[in-house]
């Protein structure tokens, strides 16, 4: 009689096991990622404006070339790109200057390490909310501060100034997302060999030296990082500038997503400012491009 064929089982095939497993995640991911992308994408070539439905049509690419010629949009990217290159430099400099203390031994070094995590846990909304009272010209502490120390004389309308209201939303961010910095950094250092330390005292090197010869170079990659990260995140900073400010005075705190989002859900045009939204995008990947092709030399070198 002729032998049954026994079906083989799936675990003697672990590429089609592997593929079964993570079918769940991947329908998750095209249904929520996916799909929105694609029909976002489909949406900025085409002229969709709900306040004159009559107008709509596929234009292909002219949302895109209409915004390099948009002065205010190309404001609004300046803006933002001098606000995420400014809170980085701050954030990374600050970062690497409180985790080189918090790696000291001191007594409570662990309830300030802890206490670190606190501003960059606090939700966004309330972050913006707690420095918006504190800017406010009437009763901020800012002011109140300020005049006790006789700094100023009076009460001043920070955030009505062009140049004030700049530095104090940057200021607002970098004290949010400095911690992030201090965590990663923090780790890196003490990922680094003692003994490398004890050899540069023992050669007579200076705790300057060491940390530009031995320290920098190996918290280099967490640096690069971190400063990826918080550029783009920068990007993507909406809750403080929109309660703070609401981009004024005379739009030198409007940021792309505040454009982004009075384009879309003020003048209704979802089109435009779906291209927007996209060519954003494109700008962040330029410099996120730049990293991966960086990172990857390193790991090739090794």
């Amino acid at each position: 009689m002729p032998r049954k064929l026994r079906s083989r089982p799936l675990t003697d095939n672990p590429q089609l096991l592997g593929l079964l497993l993570t079918l769940p995640a991947l329908m998750a991911i095209l249904a929520v990622v996916l799909i929105p992308i694609v029909s976002s994408f489909w949406l900025s070539l085409h002229q969709k404006d709900l306040s004159r439905p009559q107008y709509d049509a596929f234009i292909a690419l002219k949302n895109y070339l209409t915004l390099l010629r948009d002065s205010r949009y190309l404001n609004s990217l300046w803006v933002t790109f001098r606000f995420s290159l400014t809170s980085v430099i701050m954030e990374v400099i600050l970062g690497v200057s409180i985790a080189l203390v918090l790696n000291q031994r001191f007594v409570g070094r662990g309830f300030v390490r802890g206490l670190m995590i606190l501003p960059w846990a606090m939700p966004s909304i309330v972050n913006a909310a707690m420095w918006k009272w504190i800017y406010n010209a009437d009763y901020g502490a800012l002011n109140a501060l300020l005049t006790q120390l006789h700094i100023i004389e009076g009460y001043r309308v920070w955030l009505a100034d062009p140049t004030w209201a700049t530095i104090l939303i940057i200021l607002a961010n970098v004290w949010k997302e400095t911690p992030f910095t201090v965590i990663l950094v923090l780790a890196a250092l003490q990922a680094i060999p003692e003994d490398l330390y004890e050899a540069a005292r023992v050669d007579g090197a200076s705790a300057w030296r060491s940390f530009w010869h031995i320290t920098l170079p190996l918290i280099s990659p967490v640096l690069m990082v971190a400063s990826m990260l918080q550029f783009i995140w920068g990007f993507q900073t909406f809750e403080l500038v929109y309660v703070t400010t609401g981009g004024g005075p005379f739009s030198t705190t409007e940021l792309t997503t505040l454009r982004v989002y009075a384009t879309t859900f003020r003048s209704l045009r979802f089109g435009y400012g779906a291209a927007m939204a996209y060519l954003t995008s494109l700008v962040i990947l330029i410099p996120a491009v730049f990293y991966i092709r960086s990172a990857y030399r390193r790991v090739v070198e090794m």
